[in-house]
């Protein structure tokens, strides 16, 4: 039976390679590879791990909300006054006396 797969570019690679290194045809690999997995019964994928840093744990004051409502504006001007802050205290100390 004919079908067409979708593989990740690396994926098919790796298949033509490991297929020229066996003497095989693609299709034949690509048929033992498929029989071995079925073979070897369907099992249940692992769960993906997270891939950034862990959460950051923010203590609850009991009666008051879980985080402040603020807006992208109040944001953008927190930070914009902690990068001016650290600038500022840059300044200060490459004109402070040596």
């Amino acid at each position: 039976m004919r079908t067409t797969l979708d593989l990740p570019d690396e994926t098919f690679r790796q298949l033509k390679a490991q297929a020229a290194l066996n003497g095989m045809k693609l299709k034949e690999l690509v048929t033992q590879l498929i029989q071995r997995g079925l073979a070897a019964g369907v099992t249940d994928p692992k769960p993906a791990r997270p891939t950034g840093p862990p959460p950051i744990a923010i203590r609850r004051v009991p009666g008051t909300p879980l985080t402040p409502a603020l807006s992208n504006a109040q944001l953008y001007a927190i930070l914009n006054d902690q990068d001016l802050a650290e600038y500022q205290s840059v300044l200060q100390q490459s004109a402070a006396p040596k």
